[in-house]
Order: structure tokens, then sequence, then C-alpha cells
């Protein structure tokens, strides 16, 4: 059990006998009375988002997750499969588990996937991903150093803005917690 001050953005926990992840938290203090936390919780078994007030004081249960490394195998369109790299055992997630993440999943990736009593609830990625640029504007002329970006469709789909000398077909690093360009990657 922890103090609900101590509740943190991703963290995994268990209310009402539900296990949910927190989706955000803010700690207020008004000027009359206590503090409180102000969460937004998701389900992790319905998906369903919920809106939850903890006082100060209150004492929270923290789910205990396992992380086993993965190898993302491939989709076939609403389950990903995945195979486990110490054990060779392959699994599937359904795609409501997965959302965020979808947009960088490759075939071949490693990544960690979360595990609550043997069942397996969520994966965190790494903090960046190679993904290649499929269709974007042609590179301007002597653009090289500049705050102009254009937008650019990556091989899973996603699309993020990125600066304009980069082309179709080229590899960039793409920062995950954001979605946004880091760099061109040398091949």
């Amino acid at each position: 059990m922890i103090s609900a001050t101590q509740i943190k953005k991703g963290m995994a926990i268990k209310l009402n006998d539900e296990l949910y992840r927190v989706f955000s938290y803010q700690h207020l203090t008004p000027g009359k009375g206590h503090g409180f936390v102000q969460t937004k919780l998701k389900s992790l078994k319905t998906g369903a988002i919920i809106e939850h007030r903890f006082r100060s004081d209150d004492r929270v249960e923290q789910a205990y997750l396992e992380y086993h490394e993965v190898e993302f195998l491939y989709s076939d369109g609403g389950d990903y499969y995945f195979m486990n790299t110490e054990t060779f055992d392959q699994f599937h997630l359904p795609a409501n588990l997965l959302e965020e993440s979808i947009p960088y999943l490759i075939p071949n990736i490693k990544l960690q996937v979360e595990f609550f009593e043997g069942n397996a609830i969520g994966v965190t990625l790494p903090t960046s991903v190679e993904l290649r640029v499929v269709s974007t504007e042609p590179a301007l002329r002597g653009a090289t150093v500049s705050n102009v970006t254009k937008p650019a469709t990556l091989e899973t789909g996603l699309v993020i803005q990125v600066p304009p000398f980069i082309n179709e077909g080229e590899l960039i690093r793409v920062d995950t917690g954001e979605g946004k360009y880091q760099e061109r990657v040398k091949s």
C-alpha cells in the first residue's frame, strides 16, 4: 500500500478489486481543507476511463507487475502477436490493450510486456524507435537548419512533423513518448 500522494502517471493500481492504470493525476491543495489527488484511471479490463479523487491520507494498493522482454512478430488486424525472447512462447494481445503503442510496432522490435497475475496487461516501448518515411513532400534545396517542418507518413501509418531535408525512404528515429522526430539514422 502506498500513500495517494505517491501515485504517478503510468502506475498500475487496484481499486475496488479492479486493475487500473493511472492515466493522469494532479495533487491539489485548496485554500481551505485538506489536500487531495485527482486522478483519471483507465480500467485494464474494459478500457473505460474514470475519474477518482483520493484524499491525501488515503492508502492505495499498487499492483506489482512482472516484466518480460518480447519481440513483436506480426499483426492480423485485431490481434498483435509476440514471442517471449527467453522461453520462445508466443502469445497475442488485442489492439485495445496496445492503443498508443501500435504506431511504433514494427516486426522484430524488442519491448517489455507487463504481466499481472500471469496475464499480459500492456507494453512498455523503448524510448525511441527507427521508422522509415514512406511519404513526404520533396526536400527543399538548401534546407539544413530551420524551425520549419513538414508532415511525413511513416511505415506504420504514423504521421509526424519532420525537418524539410528529410526525404521518402529515409530511416529516422522517433521518440515514442512524445511521437516526435529525433534524428536521421545513417544507413
